[in-house]
């Protein structure tokens, strides 16, 4: 599925809302809050799949950036863990049960708002929350409407609609509506890629602030370096497709607390910086055709004076599940 199909993405999401999206999993109990196991994708015709034995975890209140070349499948892996695509092989396990299909226990933030043109800011996100919560009140939804609009800085044009709006605010209003439904996963699909960079850097920041705010847990695709180093605790490096792997586990060990201002003030900044770089430009390319690890190290440039410096993989595998009908 492509991430460009937002409307469609959030259609799905709503006319599932009475669906959980999950199979219970009993024999299932790791620490990890998201596991995402042997996860492959091979389309009708293909000769080879576009990515194999995708394997690695995410904690609760962890934010995750995944980095890979166009077409090594990460659109596609955070559609699987949306429900709203199904693997060829593999598995993803959310809070101990299987991941089966959409729900609202997971929001999705497309490259598009995805908004809907002829409804507000209000009444878009409001939408969302009723869908969460349906037996609240016209006041009840409101006010916690108000509450997420307030937080994205957009109170002044919340009875305003999407034509009326910059894409910078209309990202906003997707970020919020996400927010609002209080998901247990947020899923970001290249949020900020169409916007320009002021514009970017301002949502960034407040995309920060609401995460340390919430203690969301967040799975987010970029292409851009230094977003990921801002915003991530964790950056997935992906191997080109096809047989595409996450070859490292980045391990962000800069203050949570960092400033895009000043982020480069940081001596780790540089250290983490042309690792990635050096990964994208040098070394993904001939990881690729399965030539990645099925299980990434993980690896902390930022402090380690050997950039190669591996600790144990942080997920194990197991046999598989039995599928619950």
């Amino acid at each position: 599925m492509s991430s460009d199909s937002g409307d469609s993405g959030f259609s799905a999401f709503s006319a599932f809302s009475g669906f959980s999206g999950f199979r219970e999993s009993t024999s299932f109990r790791e620490t990890a809050f998201l596991k995402v196991e042997g996860l492959a994708k091979t389309y009708p015709g293909a000769k080879d799949p576009v990515f194999d034995a995708i394997n690695f975890s995410i904690g609760q209140g962890e934010f995750v950036c995944i980095i890979g070349h166009s077409g090594c499948g990460k659109t596609t892996i955070l559609n699987v863990m949306a429900g709203l695509e199904q693997a060829s092989a593999g598995n993803v396990f959310m809070d101990n049960r299987e991941v089966s299909g959409p729900s609202l226990e997971r929001g999705v933030v497309f490259q598009g708002h995805a908004l809907m043109p002829w409804l507000t800011v209000r009444k878009n996100i409001a939408f969302a929350v009723r869908s969460k919560w349906p037996h609240w009140s016209r006041d009840q939804v409101d006010a916690h409407v108000r509450r997420y609009v307030e937080m994205v800085g957009l109170t002044s044009a919340i009875d305003k609609k999407p034509s009326e709006l910059s894409g910078g605010m209309k990202q906003r209003v997707g970020i919020a509506r996400a927010f609002a439904n209080e998901p247990k996963m947020l899923l970001l699909d290249e949020p900020f890629g169409a916007l320009d960079a002021l514009t970017r850097g301002t949502i960034q920041d407040e995309l920060l602030r609401i995460c340390a705010e919430t203690r969301q847990t967040v799975f987010m695709i970029t292409h851009d370096v230094d977003e990921a180093i801002l915003l991530a605790d964790k950056i997935l490096l992906m191997t080109n497709g096809p047989r595409a792997r996450v070859a490292e586990v980045v391990v962000n060990t800069m203050s949570r607390e960092r400033k895009r201002a000043t982020l480069h003030h940081d001596p780790q900044y540089y250290r983490i910086r042309n690792h990635l770089v050096d990964f994208l430009v040098a070394r993904s390319k001939d990881l690729s055709h399965a030539r990645g690890p099925e299980l990434p190290p993980e690896v902390r440039p930022g402090v380690d004076a050997e950039v190669d410096f591996l600790v144990e993989p942080t997920i194990t595998l197991r046999a598989p599940l039995q599928r619950v009908v």
